[in-house]
């Protein structure tokens, strides 16, 4: 796929990027490079085979999901202008 000047303008505007007339040419090339990578990645058949999250069989080292910290929520909310039940109260802001 090819895109003209004006796709490429028209796609600066969309993303509000300002791009330069001399530049044009250049994102046009390599905007039809990367959509032509993933029309070649579209055309390959990929039925029967799992998505997976990374390459490589990894297992994650966790740590035990334990509490180290005490609760201090109180102690913060004697600085809050405004408080309910635990909660911080704001100025509405939407309507």
């Amino acid at each position: 796929m090819s895109l003209d000047k004006s796709e490429v303008q028209k796609i600066a505007w969309l993303a509000k990027l300002a791009i330069d007339d001399q530049d044009i040419s250049t994102y046009s090339n390599e905007l039809s490079n990367i959509l032509g990578l993933v029309e070649t990645m579209n055309s390959v058949d990929t039925n029967g085979i799992s998505p997976i999250a990374h390459p490589l069989d990894l297992t994650a080292r966790l740590r035990p999901d334990q509490v180290t910290e005490t609760n201090h929520r109180d102690q913060f909310q004697k600085n809050a202008p405004l408080i309910d039940d635990g909660c911080y109260l704001v100025p509405k802001v939407i309507e």
